[in-house]
């Protein structure tokens, strides 16, 4: 078994450890990532990790975007998405392994999520071919199936008092063959309601709930609501953000549309009352 599955803390840097113990595959790091992570998709011989660091400290790399966090600040974001995999289990939540404590911080362990990115850059969004065209052109069954596994996650993230920040299509893998989602980089969210302390929060503007552009304001499981309202609402019109194309019954549009309201009083409550919803309006459509 690989030693990174295995060794809970090491004396040498992340990327010697990872080339040590298997292929690399691919690297992300600064110069691809305005994070500031620096990660590593790994070849182990019986499948593939990818493996996720807080780079190393000090300044960012000549020519890399200003990453969002000091290395301080990425390393307890890390410590973040440990403590939110670890207190809950679900099909669509990147399945993290290990913890491996190193000279730059945390290293964590995922097992590689299969499939592709949605989100594309902006100039590549017309593209037939790419996985952001691709998820939004599922026949209406494999789509609402994405659908129901991104907020049945989100209903037991929400269980365990988790609140969504900087949900967005990057944070969706999808594989193709199978329509199976995988939902990864959930560093920064929240337990629990909490103040917008930063006026726009981390997120693209296309998902974002309007109190995530508002300082001071609260956001809380109907920030959730709304962000899982805007991506399924997204997608689920096929891009065109018109509820004509929309690919399910006008019973499950109704719910999303709700979702979406920009009052949070004019939302579902919570979470589990909005995927309550979703799931009465599939069953009642004959969709479930």
């Amino acid at each position: 078994m690989s030693e990174l599955l295995t060794t809970s803390i090491v004396s040498e840097w992340p990327g010697d450890l990872v080339r040590r113990c298997g292929t690399v595959l691919a690297e992300y790091g600064a110069l691809t990532q305005d994070s500031g992570n620096v990660s590593w998709l790994v070849d182990v011989g019986p499948g593939r990790l990818f493996v996720k660091t807080a780079g190393v400290p000090g300044p960012a790399s000549p020519g890399s975007p200003v990453p969002y966090f000091d290395h301080g600040g990425r390393v307890e974001l890390l410590r973040n998405a440990a403590d939110l995999a670890a207190s809950c289990t679900h099909p669509a939540l990147a399945r993290l392994f290990n913890v491996i404590e190193t000279p730059a911080g945390p290293a964590l362990v995922y097992a590689a999520a299969p499939g592709e990115l949605v989100h594309v850059p902006r100039a590549e969004r017309d593209e037939p071919t790419s996985a952001y065209r691709r998820l939004a052109h599922l026949p209406a069954g494999q789509l609402l199936a994405v659908f129901d596994a991104l907020i049945d996650l989100h209903d037991v993230l929400a269980a365990a008092g988790w609140v969504a920040c900087d949900l967005y299509d990057g944070c969706l893998m999808v594989d193709f063959a199978t329509a199976a989602l995988t939902v990864i980089d959930l560093d920064t969210y929240r337990r629990g309601p909490s103040v917008n302390d930063m006026g726009r929060m981390f997120g693209d503007s296309r998902f974002m709930a309007p109190e995530e552009f508002e300082l001071g304001a609260v956001m809380d499981q109907r920030t959730t609501v709304f962000t899982l309202g805007r991506l399924a609402w997204h997608f689920g019109t096929r891009l065109s953000e018109q509820a004509e194309t929309f690919c399910g019954p006008s019973a499950v549009a109704h719910v999303l549309i709700r979702a979406c309201q920009p009052s949070p009083a004019d939302r579902n409550a919570n979470v589990g009352a909005f995927a309550s919803a979703w799931r009465a309006a599939r069953l009642c459509a004959g969709e479930g």
